[in-house]
C-alpha cells in the first residue's frame, strides 16, 4: 500500500488556502528570480491593498486627534490624561506612517477637511455637544494635529 501523496498546490491555490504560505512562497520566488512562478495576479492585489491600508489608518488615526482636540477645546473641565495620551498615541502613529512613507503627506493633506467633518459629528456623539458647537471647519491646522506640543487653548 502506497502512503497519500502530499496535495500539490499551484501558487493561485496556495493563496486560497494558506496565505501565510502563499507570502513566504512568492517572497522565495523573487529573491530566487523566479518571476514566471510568480502568483502576479494576487500579488498586484496584496500590494494595491497594502496602499489602501495604509490610507485608512491615516485617517483613522487624524479622525482621533482631531476628536480629542475638539474635545478638549470644548470640554476643558473634562479634559484628562486619557485623552492627551489618545492624542499622543494617535500622533505617534500619523507621524511613523508619513516618516515610513512621505508620499503620503499629500493624501493627508487632500483629506484632512474630510476627517475633520468625521471627528466633528463624532465629537458631538462622545460629548453630547451640539454639532453646532464645533465650527465647520476646522479651528486646527494639518501642521498642529501632528505637532506633538500643541493642544487649543
Amino acid at each position: 500500500m502506497t502512503a497519500p501523496q502530499p496535495k500539490v498546490l499551484t501558487n493561485s491555490q496556495l493563496y486560497d488556502e494558506d496565505f501565510y504560505l502563499w507570502l513566504e512562497t512568492t517572497a522565495k520566488q523573487l529573491k530566487a528570480g523566479k518571476l514566471a512562478e510568480v502568483d502576479l495576479v494576487n500579488l498586484i492585489e496584496e500590494i494595491e491593498c497594502m496602499g489602501r491600508s495604509e490610507k485608512r489608518a491615516l485617517k483613522s488615526n487624524l479622525i482621533v486627534v482631531l476628536m480629542h482636540l475638539l474635545k478638549y477645546k470644548y470640554q476643558p473641565e473634562k479634559r484628562t490624561n486619557s485623552w492627551l495620551s489618545t492624542i499622543f498615541e494617535h500622533r505617534r502613529r500619523l507621524q511613523e506612517v508619513l516618516l515610513e512613507s512621505p508620499s503620503l503627506k499629500n493624501y493627508f493633506e487632500e483629506n484632512f477637511g474630510i476627517c475633520y467633518q468625521d471627528a466633528r459629528q463624532q465629537a458631538a456623539l462622545e460629548t453630547g455637544l451640539l454639532l453646532d458647537t464645533f465650527p465647520v471647519d476646522s479651528p486646527f491646522t494639518a501642521d498642529e494635529c501632528l505637532r506633538q506640543n500643541f493642544l487649543p487653548e
